[in-house]
């Protein structure tokens, strides 16, 4: 029964964020907790989120910004690995509470980072994926935050989609061989991972046909509640 509904919440979780970039993490980790404990599901999320990430980059191939993808990931790559180490000596309760609080906070710089209509450039990148890396590391997703940069550096609808996907899946992949070299990656969270990731994958081909219709009031919308609701149920874990 827990699988089944980690599958169903990750069907939804990956058709949702497949059409605004995000949130498959923020939907989907706070039912991992409840079914797994935070330090399963810190790794299962990361197994999943590569897989995710590959379903973008195969449905939006062709529109890959591979340089600003290299950029990213040059830093973001080594500062992941670093946050993952951080991650693994933190107890669990810490974990709950930082995941929670980080989500709710990420609610008012997404709000500013929207209304400062920058463009960023390839330094800008590289900068940022250092930051973002490492808290990627600890906290699961930066998707949030990672959506408005690559938006801000002038990729839209496909090539956003792809692009990100891209420059995340090397950072996860960073953040899994972290898990995996310290024994976090054992066969058994592998394989909730793999399960968890293939109805996110599934999800992502759902949401092709939907890419990028929602109004843009309607996205903020949804993707603030989207954080408010995971960071409370983060928030309440912690403190249980």
């Amino acid at each position: 029964m827990e699988f089944f509904f980690i599958l169903i919440v990750g069907l939804v979780a990956g058709t949702v964020s497949g059409v605004i970039g995000f949130g498959s993490s923020i939907m989907l980790l706070p039912v991992l907790v409840v079914a797994f404990g935070p330090l399963q599901a810190v790794p299962i999320m990361a197994v999943a989120a590569i897989l995710v990430n590959l379903s973008r980059i195969m449905i939006w191939w062709r529109e890959v910004d591979w340089r600003a993808c290299g950029v990213y990931a040059m830093t973001g790559v080594p500062a992941a690995a670093l946050g993952a180490n951080t991650l693994l000596v933190l107890p669990p309760r810490v974990i709950e509470g930082a995941l929670g609080a980080f989500f709710i906070l990420m609610i008012p710089v997404r709000r500013w980072a929207a209304s400062r209509n920058v463009r960023l450039r390839l330094g800008h990148l590289a900068v940022l994926g250092a930051v973002l890396g490492y808290l990627t590391g600890i906290v699961v997703s930066t998707g949030p935050i990672t959506a408005p940069v690559f938006l801000m550096y002038g990729l839209v609808k496909g090539a956003f989609l792809a692009t990100e996907a891209a420059a995340s899946l090397a950072v996860y992949l960073s953040k899994a061989a972290v898990f995996r070299t310290f024994g976090a990656l054992p066969a058994e969270i592998l394989f909730k991972g793999l399960i968890t990731g293939s109805s996110l994958m599934a999800g992502s081909f759902i949401a092709k046909r939907f890419v990028l219709r929602l109004e843009p009031q309607s996205f903020r919308l949804l993707m603030d509640t989207l954080m408010l609701v995971s960071g409370l149920t983060m928030l309440w874990a912690a403190s249980t």
